[in-house]
């Protein structure tokens, strides 16, 4: 089993993301509302202010994605399968995906409808 991280900096992606992880099976997905360390420079600093104006108009929040996988290549599947509708999470900016090896898991996600 594997913990998948997708670091999702590009929020206006997050509903094709989600769709990809249901297309392929995974519902074991909790989303976190993060900034990078950047961001927060940026943002809350004022020594830091002028990073903003670098930043490119970027929104200083992004979405985090933990999921439970099955197979360590899940993180490229995702990548290949957004590709074919136009987006690119390998682009510079977009996300990140870490893939990690989980020895074990202790409890059970609740009951998620996948139907809609």
């Amino acid at each position: 089993m594997y913990l998948l991280i997708i670091i999702l900096n590009k929020e206006e992606y997050l509903d094709d993301v989600l769709s990809v992880l249901i297309e392929m099976g995974i519902t074991d997905v909790t989303i976190v509302d993060t900034q990078s360390l950047e961001m927060a420079l940026a943002y809350r600093v004022p020594i830091f202010a002028g990073l903003k104006f670098q930043l490119g108009g970027r929104t200083p929040y992004s979405k985090t994605i933990f999921a439970l996988a099955d197979d360590k290549n899940t993180g490229k599947e995702i990548i290949e399968l957004l590709k074919e509708v136009g987006i690119d999470l390998e682009e510079k900016g977009v996300a990140r995906i870490v893939t990690i090896a989980v020895e074990s898991v202790l409890g059970t996600p609740p009951e998620v409808a996948t139907e809609i």
